[in-house]
């Protein structure tokens, strides 16, 4: 049995799930369930990260502790993972949520340290830095605009004086240009592994990877060093290897790291220099190897390329619009819809017209034509020659996958939707099989097979609709309207 390791980012749990990580989280499960139906043993990894002075500072706000904060919002992010109908109970698929609060993690981290340590890559000095509490990260000069973060403008930048832990990231890079060199398509897609490698080499800086637990005192304790604390990317990065044994279990580990070639990390382009290269580097000074790929998301947007935000009242529920249109209506969104690497745009307005064209109008009409004239001829599934074997099509939608090019995979999927609705408005086999029942018998047979490859195709990107339109060829019937239109 091959074995697939795939992951999202740990999304920081300082405000409710947003449409940004449910497209992170969508697009992971349709590789996913892609793997498992290609024949891989996959184990899929999400969670939460709980660490760091923004959590602590938002329980202070709530008059709670930040592990009360933290067991309350952690729910609704694992409430996200079923709501988005993601592979949490499919054979073949092992579905973990973690979070970086469990104990078993927490040592994990520690353990990692101390490898670090003795690779002696952490050493203390004092320092003064300016510092993004919104992305948790120490900020130059020149990634500022007017003195502020561009991610995060509303935001002050502080100022940090203290003495702290640094990893020594400048060690590492010439070992990191050499596993962009060997590895072209290690970060996906290829102008992001053009923009990681311009950055790394530009020289790199070492990082701070404590902080004063006087200051900051949510978060995993230095090992043998009680008044400092660990960076909460240091701590939340280790999530990618603690959840397949590391380093307790090495049968394990080795199973899902070693023998895969590593883990698939899904993340978001303001991720890029934390996953492609700090965790990178961080790997490589304890002994272990690269991770597999790392596959970056552009942001959703609001109308305009304005960004999302609570204060300009434009943000998107992903709960809300799943209770309205369904889930498949989401996942059908964030798949085709937004570009698979770079920005994209979600309003209402934008989600409701492509429901309506491509789901009510486009698949959802093309099942009820057809299968309103198969009922009319009690079709018998055995006639049908309904093979189980994927079609050159489906390999076809596979290979896109395997590249991570989900859109791609979606046009090809609606192009052959668009193919068979024009041969039955050219053919009319509807007419035909008044005239010449055998003909006519024959077209629409061959429409039903056809719509059976679409369902099939469509498994890992639609799977509740998928399974409705294989168990409505199978029964010969019209199943319930799939996507009602909505005004």
């Amino acid at each position: 049995m091959k074995n697939f390791y795939i992951t999202t980012t740990l999304p920081y749990v300082n405000a409710e799930p947003h449409i940004g990580f449910a497209m992170e989280l969508i697009r992971a499960d349709i590789i996913a369930r892609a793997k498992r139906l290609q024949g891989y043993e996959v184990f899929f990894n999400t969670g939460t990260d709980e660490h760091g002075s923004k959590i602590y500072k938002i329980a202070i706000e709530k008059r709670i502790s930040p592990q009360e904060y933290v067991d309350g919002i952690s729910q609704v992010f694992a409430k996200l993972a079923t709501t988005l109908n993601v592979a949490t109970d499919v054979p073949g698929i092992t579905y973990n949520f973690v979070r970086t609060t469990d104990v078993r993690h927490q040592a994990s981290a520690q353990a990692f340290w101390q490898r670090c340590v003795e690779a002696g890559d952490i050493y203390k000095k004092n320092y003064s830095i300016k510092y993004c509490v919104g992305c948790e990260l120490e900020k130059t000069e020149s990634e500022l605009v007017d003195g502020k973060c561009p991610l995060h403008p509303n935001l002050e930048i502080e100022i940090r004086e203290e003495e702290n832990y640094f990893f020594r990231f400048s060690k590492y890079q010439a070992y990191l240009l050499d596993v962009y060199a060997h590895n072209p398509q290690f970060v996906i897609p290829p102008s992001r592994g053009v923009e990681i490698r311009t950055f790394v080499e530009g020289g790199l800086q070492d990082f701070s990877i404590s902080r004063l637990t006087s200051k900051m005192p949510w978060g995993v304790p230095v090992p043998g060093d009680p008044e400092q604390t660990m960076y909460v990317w240091f701590d939340a990065l280790v999530n990618y290897i603690s959840v397949i044994g590391w380093p307790d279990n090495l049968e394990t580990f080795d199973i899902w790291w070693k023998q895969t070639g590593g883990a698939v990390q899904y993340a978001g382009k303001d991720n890029l220099r934390q996953q492609t290269a700090m965790w990178q580097a961080m790997l490589a000074s304890a002994g272990l190897p690269p991770s597999k790929q790392v596959v970056i998301n552009g942001f959703i947007n609001a109308e305009g390329g304005v960004k999302m935000s609570k204060s300009l009242g434009n943000t998107v529920n992903p709960f809300d619009i799943v209770g309205e249109y369904g889930v498949d209506a989401l996942r059908y969104f964030m798949a085709r819809e937004i570009s698979s690497f770079e920005d994209g745009v979600f309003t209402i307005e934008k989600f409701k017209d492509a429901y309506n064209a491509n789901l009510a109008n486009g698949l959802g009409n093309l099942v009820a034509r057809i299968m309103r004239m198969a009922e009319g001829l009690k079709l018998e599934e055995g006639s049908l020659k309904l093979g189980e074997e994927r079609s050159d099509s489906e390999d076809y939608v596979n290979r896109l996958l395997d590249v991570f090019e989900i859109n791609k995979a979606c046009d090809y999927v609606w192009h052959e939707i668009g193919e068979m609705d024009k041969y039955i408005q050219e053919n009319q086999p509807f007419k035909v099989v008044k005239t010449d029942p055998e003909a006519g018998k024959q077209m629409i047979s061959q429409l039903v097979v056809r719509l059976y490859t679409v369902a099939r195709m469509l498994n890992p990107i639609l799977p509740v609709t998928s399974d409705k339109i294989k168990e409505a060829i199978k029964k010969n019937m019209m199943p319930e309207t799939l996507f009602p239109r909505k005004d």
